[in-house]
């Protein structure tokens, strides 16, 4: 894995969470890593294990130059779709960089640069290069946090296990009890749920 996609300019590394949840927001997360860094366990956060995902946050979060997370609502999701909605919160993090990068390395291969940097977008992504994997970890871990917190307030929906993605439970819960504020209503399920009032 390589640390950067380009050594010209300074680069941040950036990836988003939760784009195939039926319920909660979208996370991102921007990281720009010291030369040299290196860390056998790093890789897509979605290959990694809970464990070492949390272990790799603390050590991102303490040796990154700079890292930032920020995350868009279900509302706007509905507002102006998860695409856009990712793109938004991608743009945020990156806005709330203390360091200014020259350069994005974006995964995936959508995005639209609305900070004024220079970027590429790049499949799979997040298993090439290790500040883009760095940004998976840490918009993952923040945002499994955040689901865990909700899933207190509706314990029904199971979503400290399923995170908010549709999970036969999840559907089934979502059938069961209906829909809570946090719910995406413009997602399948959700819509389906809707139309049945």
């Amino acid at each position: 894995m390589q640390l950067t996609f380009q050594d010209e300019a300074l680069e941040a590394g950036c990836d988003e969470a939760g784009r195939g949840c039926l319920a909660g927001p979208v996370f991102a997360a921007a990281v720009i890593l010291p030369a040299g860094f290196h860390h056998p366990l790093l890789n897509d956060s979605k290959q990694m294990s809970r464990q070492s995902r949390e272990l790799l946050r603390g050590i991102i979060e303490q040796q990154a130059v700079a890292w930032a997370v920020a995350r868009v609502s279900e509302e706007r999701i509905d507002a102006v779709n998860i695409l856009n909605a990712s793109i938004e919160a991608m743009n945020m993090a990156v806005d709330r960089l203390t360091v200014r990068p020259g350069f994005l390395a974006v995964d995936g291969n959508r995005f639209r640069s609305t900070c004024g940097i220079d970027f590429r977008c790049i499949v799979k992504g997040d298993s090439l290069y290790a500040n883009i994997a760095a940004a998976s970890v840490l918009a993952k871990t923040h945002r499994d946090q955040y689901m865990e917190r909700l899933a207190r307030e509706y314990p029904h929906y199971r979503w400290e296990s399923n995170k908010g993605y549709p999970t036969q439970e999840h559907r089934k819960a979502i059938a069961d009890h209906g829909l809570t504020p946090y719910h995406r209503k413009t997602f399948g399920p959700c819509m389906d749920q809707l139309s049945l009032f």
